[in-house]
């Protein structure tokens, strides 16, 4: 039986964010583990530490009961710093403490200590437990206690607002690099395609099963159906979007019998957006973190400021690649697949507008936001200009609102690559 690309993708993110994968390997582990470790004793006799059964069986029991408090205390610690880093940065981050491999694999340790254990102690009276176990006891315990101290210290540092921003800035970057491969290279305007779509879709596909956002697409199955079928394909919905039952999922150009389902099985829709082929999420992340910390509830503008020195770098990585990637043609020139990407209007509208409207009373993020904005236009193709020079004119405008006392009208316009505090402020001294 042949896996389906969505389902080989579904499994794929299972396994990645799922954390009781690796807690169910290691109790198969354990469990192979007791026996293997007494046939070992047996048959090499070894004298390590000197237990006695009674005492090796007593060792395990305290040690079964540790292990049992360390895990419960360990997701209560886990489940208790996710709810704060969720209520002051952002929802969306919820699911990523639940991929760090380095909280996996602590998980896994401690149910291995736990069920390794337990099987000892579950002997009874019978058998010779044997040196070994006890000694693989004593070390299980004693990296047991180091892990989790280490844990805690890591769950701790990557919960804070400048270690989040910063890793979903660089998973960004890559998704950046792979959905726009292609550099300007410096061209004064982004090259337009002449490729239009050859009228009026001969067949449309509509999505008919339960609703969701479209989490990513297999653009070079599509490529290749198209091309194999001699007709053109256009997506409808970008990633990102909400897909409700009855839309329209792909209109097909060409008088041609392709199977709807098999198409709709490229194309993977659940119930939130994620960072494979979406680069525009990275921004949303970083903008609600930013967002949050502007509310009248928080008051963090330091932490916007944070999230303002990933976006700078973010759309500056954007606006120095080619962004008009969703016309796709075969080897002959003709117009195979048609899909929907953001675009520079569409990047900087959303990395700007609404931290701009939410911070316009504070001085720090609308100095910071002026100093973005007239290095972007210093240091992108001049074709970029025009996007950044609507946000620096309604930047002064919402300065000249929010700001009635001349000086710190003055202030707020000058720019400051750290908010305040960067560079000496340019407003004059009083007279």
């Amino acid at each position: 039986m042949t896996l389906t690309w969505g389902f080989r993708n579904r499994l794929r993110r299972f396994f990645r964010s799922s954390m009781w994968v690796v807690p169910a390997i290691s109790t198969l582990a354990a469990f192979v583990c007791s026996p293997l470790t007494r046939m070992l004793d047996r048959s090499f006799r070894f004298q390590l530490l000197y237990f006695s059964d009674e005492g090796v069986r007593a060792l395990a029991g305290i040690v079964s009961s540790a292990m049992l408090s360390c895990i419960v205390f360990f997701f209560s610690v886990l489940l208790l710093t996710v709810q704060l880093a969720s209520s002051t940065l952002s929802p969306r981050i919820i699911a990523r403490p639940f991929r760090s491999r380095i909280l996996k694999t602590a998980l896994g340790l401690f149910v291995f200590s736990f069920i390794y254990s337990v099987a000892l102690v579950a002997r009874g009276t019978e058998g010779n437990i044997g040196q070994l176990a006890a000694a693989l006891v004593v070390v299980l315990t004693l990296v047991s206690i180091c892990v989790f101290l280490y844990v805690v210290e890591q769950v701790s540092k990557q919960l804070r607002p400048a270690t989040v921003i910063a890793d979903v800035a660089s998973e960004g970057l890559a998704v950046i690099s792979t959905v726009y491969p292609k550099m300007l290279e410096n061209s004064l305007v982004e090259a337009e395609s002449s490729e239009v779509l050859p009228g009026t879709p001969t067949q449309v596909i509509r999505h008919e099963d339960s609703p969701g956002v479209v989490q990513a697409v297999d653009y070079d199955y599509l490529l290749a159906t198209a091309i194999g079928a001699g007709c053109t394909i256009e997506v409808v919905p970008q990633v990102g979007d909400f897909v409700a039952t009855g839309d329209p999922v792909f209109h097909l150009y060409g008088e041609v019998a392709i199977d709807c389902q098999e198409l709709l099985d490229h194309v993977l829709l659940d119930r939130e957006r994620t960072l494979e082929q979406d680069p525009a999420f990275a921004f949303r992340i970083i903008v609600d973190i930013a967002l949050k910390a502007l509310s009248p509830a928080i008051n963090d503008p330091t932490t916007a400021v944070l999230a303002l020195d990933q976006i700078h770098n973010l759309l500056r990585q954007v606006g120095r690649r080619q962004l008009n990637t969703g016309l796709v043609c075969d080897s002959t020139g003709q117009l195979r697949l048609v899909y929907r990407t953001p675009d520079w209007a569409d990047f900087v509208l959303l990395a700007l507008t609404e931290i701009r409207q939410f911070g316009a009373s504070s001085t720090q993020v609308m100095r910071r936001v002026r100093a973005m904005l007239e290095d972007l236009i210093q240091a992108l193709p001049p074709g970029r200009s025009s996007a950044l020079r609507q946000e620096l004119d309604a930047l002064t405008c919402t300065i000249t609102q929010a700001f009635a006392v001349p000086q710190d009208k003055t202030l707020a316009e000058s720019p400051d690559s750290q908010g305040l505090g960067g560079r000496q402020s340019l407003h004059q001294k009083p007279k």
